[in-house]
């Protein structure tokens, strides 16, 4: 066979350009993208190996006279981060794990029950994602100084300046889009499975922790990870409903590196870096899962 004959006979997608080179520009534009996406942390890492004594001499634009690692232990002591670690993991995990469970119920009601009321369900909880939360921050803080709780769950008896409501607020503002995504997820779920359980005798509770729960492990290892970068990354109700500040999370946490004249940029970009390690490691654990959970029906007409 020639080598035209031979290059007409590959697929078009695998035909290289005169250039050898297939897709240069896009390529190219990716490349760039991503050092620009980069830049910001790369440059708060190199701020952070700094000591303040070196940016003041040299500036922040040049380069460095010494690295150290002094900032990210002066961070870890003088932040508590310890204390606030656990807190964010107090709030965040439990706010996870229910959002999950209840948006999958109610995906599963929506997709796999014939009810009348399915579609405006679905449009009830997407909905609230539509919502700008610094739109109803006066209501909610007067709703929650009237709430009562119990004293275990609340030292001063109310929802407010309590763990357990900032984890309720973070529920009810990510129920709505775990839903819709679980929803569009549960839909290519042959609805067949569920048809041969129910003649098998397997009732709903059944059908929904043996057959469906499972089949959807991707999608909620995928809306897992975003979910606890959502969540553990809030600052905007740590600050409006938490008021004692040993129950507040590591992002407002850091706000004790700074001083009252003087405020060190370089502390501060360390105990940023200390900060986001939980969401990399998170992300790093479930890798595989989360690349798998978005690229799930990209093949679907």
């Amino acid at each position: 066979m020639s080598t035209e004959a031979a290059s007409t006979s590959l697929p078009r997608a695998v035909r290289r350009s005169p250039l050898g080179r297939p897709k240069f520009g896009v390529h190219a534009f990716l490349i760039v993208a991503a050092l620009f996406w980069l830049a910001p942390l790369v440059w708060t890492i190199y701020t952070s190996l700094r000591p303040y004594s070196d940016t003041a001499e040299r500036g922040y634009v040049s380069l460095p006279g010494k690295l150290t690692l002094d900032n990210y232990t002066n961070a870890w002591t003088q932040a508590d981060m310890p204390h606030y670690f656990m807190n964010s993991l107090l709030i965040t995990l439990p706010a996870v794990v229910i959002t999950l469970f209840f948006a999958a119920c109610v995906a599963f009601v929506v997709t796999r029950l014939s009810l009348r009321f399915n579609v405006t369900l679905l449009i009830l909880f997407t909905a609230a994602n539509l919502l700008p939360q610094q739109v109803i921050l006066t209501p909610l803080y007067r709703m929650y100084l009237e709430i009562p709780l119990p004293t275990f769950l609340s030292e001063n008896g109310r929802m407010y300046d309590s763990i357990v409501g900032l984890i309720a607020i973070h529920i009810a503002f990510q129920l709505g889009f775990c839903t819709f995504v679980l929803s569009n997820y549960m839909k290519t779920i042959p609805r067949s499975l569920n048809d041969a359980a129910r003649v098998d005798g397997a009732g709903v509770t059944r059908q929904f922790f043996g057959i469906t729960l499972p089949l959807c492990r991707p999608a909620l290892a995928a809306l897992a990870t975003l979910e606890f970068t959502f969540i553990y990354n809030d600052f905007l109700w740590a600050v409006v409903l938490i008021q004692s500040g040993d129950k507040r999370p590591i992002t407002s946490a850091l706000a004790n590196l700074e001083g009252v004249f003087f405020t060190d940029n370089n502390l501060i970009a360390a105990g940023s870096m200390l900060a986001a390690l939980p969401t990399l490691i998170v992300f790093a654990l479930l890798q595989r899962h989360f690349i798998s959970g978005l690229t799930l029906g990209a093949s679907k007409g």
